[in-house]
Parts: C-alpha cells; sequence; structure tokens
C-alpha cells in the first residue's frame, strides 16, 4: 500500500478565488483543507457560540457561499473548486 496515491495525497488545481484564500496550487486536498483551516482560524471566522459553523467574510464567501456553512458542508463546497 505504501507509496500509492490516494485522493488526498494528488496534487489539485485550485481556482482563483480559492487561490485568494489559500495561495496557489498545485496542492494535495489534504493540504488546500489545512490551508483553509489556518485561514478560518487567522481571521476569527468561526462561530463563538458554534465553532462548527463557519462565518466566511468576502474572499473566503467566494469560495463557499457568504451564508453561514457547517465545517462539514464547507468541504464540498472547496472542492468544487479543485480540478
Amino acid at each position: 500500500m505504501a507509496g500509492k496515491n490516494n485522493a488526498l495525497q494528488k496534487p489539485v488545481t485550485v481556482s482563483p478565488e480559492l487561490e485568494n484564500v489559500i495561495g496557489k496550487g498545485p496542492l494535495t486536498r489534504a493540504q488546500v483543507t489545512s490551508k483553509v483551516w489556518e485561514y478560518i482560524k487567522a481571521n476569527d471566522l468561526q462561530d463563538a457560540k458554534d465553532k462548527r459553523q463557519i462565518n466566511p467574510d468576502d474572499k473566503l464567501g467566494a469560495v463557499i457561499g457568504k451564508e453561514q456553512i457547517s465545517m462539514f458542508k464547507m468541504t464540498a463546497a472547496v472542492s468544487k473548486h479543485l480540478t
């Protein structure tokens, strides 16, 4: 199994909107997720009462939409910006 590429380790191309948030690709899906979380934490975008909810700012909103979103749905929204 070692050395076998799984989806999380395969580099993906990042959309311009997502690039504004996490920087230039190609990145692996795992790196993308990690960088999105870094951005969320750095900009204090987690809901104060429920940390599972994300309150997107303008940059992140261009990727996942302007509405509050659960962290579980956010990953699916972000993956639409990967090719």
